[in-house]
């Protein structure tokens, strides 16, 4: 697969060119047969017979822009300058920060924010902890908390090279759902360690947001922590993926006339991810389900399935109802749908071309998939990833922040598989009948009614559950 220019890998080039002569015109071209995008071209200053130009150019890697950049300088006449990465521009300082919501102008202001007027405060929290919600920014404040272990794609790099990605969560809290987050990078990988930490550091949450820690540990940290906390716990590569996957699937199935009670669904991935989509796959009703991990498929004569409460037994014990032994590409003949949440390149065209007619693809590996998209399209009705650059991105920041402006407003103190189900469901149906085709099954990040419906329908859920 041919990367394609990206603005991730966007520079701006500021270069000095004659005022005369064909020098400025030859940009454009060598910035194409360079493979870059020009997206904007900047005089940012004017002589008698020197221009200063700021050219901003995407690429599609870091060295694929060391490319441009030394293409533009052999250039006749031009001289480069200042090369400024756009993306490492914008990190500058971190992308978040602290304001105050109430004004400080005098000596009253500073009495009731802070000393003595705050102590009357604390004492009715201290004879009152519930009203800890109403009085402080407890009502409306997650922790984002990792270990560094598994960002992105990018393996275990530690809590100060995760920082970036948890601030950028927060940000998209704040964005899409007025949520105030903040990131805790834990310098930690003991399990009991992270347990105790983000137990000591809850009582100023609301909810806790876990993210990217590296199954399986991922699941014993969740499991106890939603034992041992009265706030929801949440980890968003598990539960914030399956929510996106089921509500792109339902979507998907409407474009091919298929029921989801009735298709086969071949998995690849039986960690984190995978087993939560696997799980509420279920819980909608999907009953015919094969997963394959780099062994091969899953099933209960493999003899590496770990202890009688392991993940990857309970996959073996609740999948694969046509007993397949082999690998996943066998697995895949005839299947109706494929969701990839594992590797880079397992696949090509011709296994997709093994599936059923009008068959779903939806390769999820970062930054890779699976398989090639435009070789899956030749073959599938429906193809997704995880891809900005590709039609029907299955991308995670479509559920967290309506999930737990939900779940704030809901006071909510656990997290279901029927507020899951109840997420997915109300986020596939912002896509309305007219929208819908197959390259258009989730709707933009950006649509204003996305987060609300999403909260509207966990509260919803939270509340029966209260209810019932």
């Amino acid at each position: 697969m041919t990367a394609q220019p990206s603005v991730s890998y966007s520079i701006t080039v500021r270069l000095e060119a004659p005022a005369r002569g064909s020098a400025v015109s030859q940009l454009t071209r060598v910035v194409e047969e360079a493979g870059g995008a020009l997206t904007a071209l900047d005089v940012s200053g004017s002589g008698n017979e020197r221009l200063r130009i700021d050219v901003t150019i995407a690429a599609s890697s870091s060295e694929h822009a060391k490319r441009i950049t030394e293409a533009i300088d052999a250039i006749d006449g031009i001289q480069v300058g200042r090369v400024s990465d756009r993306t490492f521009l914008l990190h500058l300082g971190g992308k978040i920060e602290m304001q105050s919501k109430v004004p400080l102008r005098n000596r009253d202001d500073l009495s009731m924010a802070y000393t003595p007027g705050v102590a009357r405060v604390c004492m009715a929290i201290a004879a009152n902890p519930e009203d800890a919600r109403r009085l402080t920014i407890k009502r409306n404040a997650i922790a984002v908390v990792t270990d560094g272990s598994a960002v992105l794609g990018l393996g275990n790099i530690g809590p100060q090279a995760a920082l970036p990605v948890m601030e950028g969560k927060a940000a998209l809290f704040k964005r899409f759902a007025g949520i105030d987050a903040w990131p805790i990078c834990l310098d930690t990988q003991d399990t009991e360690e992270i347990i105790r930490t983000v137990r000591a550091i809850a009582p100023g949450f609301a909810g806790i947001n876990l993210e990217d820690i590296s199954a399986p540990r991922c699941f014993e940290i969740e499991r106890r922590l939603r034992e041992q906390l009265d706030i929801p716990v949440f980890h968003d590569d598990q539960h914030g993926t399956a929510i996106v996957v089921l509500a792109a699937l339902t979507n998907a199935l409407r474009v091919v006339g298929k029921d989801i009670g009735r298709v086969r669904i071949v998995g690849s991935g039986a960690g984190a991810a995978g087993t939560a989509i696997l799980r509420l796959l279920r819980e909608a009703g999907a009953k015919d389900i094969t997963v394959a991990d780099y062994h091969g498929v899953v099933h209960a004569g493999r003899d590496d399935l770990g202890g009688p409460d392991s993940d990857l037994r309970w996959v073996a014990q609740n999948t694969n109802p046509g007993g397949y032994t082999g690998t996943l590409r066998e697995a895949l003949v005839g299947a109706d749908v494929f969701i990839g949440v594992s590797a880079s390149n397992i696949l090509t065209g011709e296994d997709i071309a093994t599936m059923a007619p009008d068959a779903i693809v939806f390769a999820l590996a970062n930054p890779d998939p699976e398989v090639d998209p435009a070789a899956a399209r030749e073959h599938a009705a429906v193809v997704a990833t995880g891809r900005s650059d590709f039609p029907n991105q299955i991308n995670n920041v479509l559920a967290f922040p309506g999930v737990f402006r939900g779940l704030l407003d809901a006071h909510g103190h656990k997290v279901s598989l029927a507020m899951l189900l109840a997420a997915a469901r109300a986020l596939a149906d912002v896509v309305k009948e007219d929208e819908l085709n197959a390259n258009f099954i989730v709707p933009s990040v950006f649509d204003p009614h996305l987060a609300p419906a999403v909260a509207a329908a966990v509260r919803a859920a939270v509340d029966a559950e209260r209810g019932s």
